[in-house]
Protein backbone atom coordinates (compact mmCIF):
# COMPACT_ATOMS: atom_id res chain seq x y z
CA UNK A 1 0.00 0.00 0.00
CA UNK A 2 2.74 2.56 0.74
CA UNK A 3 4.18 1.84 -2.73
CA UNK A 4 0.91 3.00 -4.36
CA UNK A 5 0.86 6.18 -2.29
CA UNK A 6 4.51 6.96 -2.99
CA UNK A 7 4.04 6.20 -6.72
CA UNK A 8 1.38 8.92 -6.82
CA UNK A 9 3.94 11.36 -5.45
CA UNK A 10 2.34 11.49 -2.02
CA UNK A 11 4.03 10.95 1.31
CA UNK A 12 3.06 8.51 4.04
CA UNK A 13 4.38 7.27 7.34
CA UNK A 14 4.52 3.53 8.03
CA UNK A 15 6.38 0.81 9.93
CA UNK A 16 6.73 -2.95 9.75
CA UNK A 17 4.60 -4.63 12.41
CA UNK A 18 5.80 -7.18 14.89
CA UNK A 19 4.12 -10.56 14.63
CA UNK A 20 1.90 -9.72 17.63
CA UNK A 21 0.86 -6.35 16.20
CA UNK A 22 0.32 -7.89 12.75
CA UNK A 23 -1.98 -10.58 14.18
CA UNK A 24 -3.94 -7.97 16.13
CA UNK A 25 -4.30 -5.67 13.11
CA UNK A 26 -5.37 -8.54 10.85
CA UNK A 27 -8.08 -9.51 13.32
CA UNK A 28 -9.24 -5.90 13.50
CA UNK A 29 -9.22 -5.72 9.69
CA UNK A 30 -11.25 -8.93 9.49
CA UNK A 31 -13.93 -7.44 11.76
CA UNK A 32 -13.90 -4.20 9.76
CA UNK A 33 -14.33 -6.01 6.45
CA UNK A 34 -17.01 -8.26 7.93
CA UNK A 35 -18.99 -5.21 9.11
CA UNK A 36 -18.61 -3.63 5.67
CA UNK A 37 -19.89 -6.83 4.07
CA UNK A 38 -22.87 -6.97 6.41
CA UNK A 39 -23.71 -3.37 5.55
CA UNK A 40 -23.28 -3.71 1.79
CA UNK A 41 -23.61 -7.39 0.85
CA UNK A 42 -20.91 -6.68 -1.74
CA UNK A 43 -18.79 -9.46 -3.18
CA UNK A 44 -15.93 -6.92 -3.18
CA UNK A 45 -16.08 -7.03 0.61
CA UNK A 46 -16.04 -10.84 0.50
CA UNK A 47 -12.85 -10.60 -1.58
CA UNK A 48 -11.36 -8.32 1.09
CA UNK A 49 -12.34 -10.84 3.76
CA UNK A 50 -10.61 -13.62 1.82
CA UNK A 51 -7.48 -11.49 1.57
CA UNK A 52 -7.42 -11.15 5.37
CA UNK A 53 -8.19 -14.86 5.85
CA UNK A 54 -5.25 -15.71 3.58
CA UNK A 55 -2.93 -13.47 5.60
CA UNK A 56 -4.15 -14.95 8.90
CA UNK A 57 -3.63 -18.47 7.55
CA UNK A 58 -0.12 -17.61 6.42
CA UNK A 59 0.62 -16.14 9.83
CA UNK A 60 -0.53 -19.42 11.41
CA UNK A 61 1.78 -21.35 9.08
CA UNK A 62 -0.99 -22.50 6.73
CA UNK A 63 -1.34 -21.74 3.04
CA UNK A 64 -4.63 -20.41 1.70
CA UNK A 65 -4.89 -23.57 -0.37
CA UNK A 66 -4.58 -25.71 2.76
CA UNK A 67 -7.29 -23.68 4.50
CA UNK A 68 -9.55 -24.23 1.47
CA UNK A 69 -8.79 -27.97 1.57
CA UNK A 70 -9.79 -28.06 5.25
CA UNK A 71 -13.02 -26.26 4.38
CA UNK A 72 -13.77 -28.78 1.64
CA UNK A 73 -13.05 -31.72 3.95
CA UNK A 74 -15.40 -30.31 6.62
CA UNK A 75 -18.06 -29.69 3.98
CA UNK A 76 -17.78 -33.28 2.77
CA UNK A 77 -18.03 -34.63 6.34
CA UNK A 78 -20.70 -32.26 7.69
CA UNK A 79 -22.39 -30.81 4.63
CA UNK A 80 -22.60 -27.27 3.36
CA UNK A 81 -25.13 -24.50 3.20
CA UNK A 82 -26.44 -24.93 -0.36
CA UNK A 83 -29.68 -26.61 0.71
CA UNK A 84 -30.51 -23.72 3.10
CA UNK A 85 -31.32 -26.15 5.91
CA UNK A 86 -31.63 -24.49 9.31
CA UNK A 87 -30.85 -26.80 12.22
CA UNK A 88 -33.37 -25.99 14.93
CA UNK A 89 -32.30 -28.50 17.55
CA UNK A 90 -29.56 -31.04 17.97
Amino acid sequence: MPDHIIAKGEECLFHTATEEEYRKKLREKFLEEWQEYLASGSSDELADILEVVEALGNLAGDSFENVVEKKQKKKKERGGFEKRIILEQS
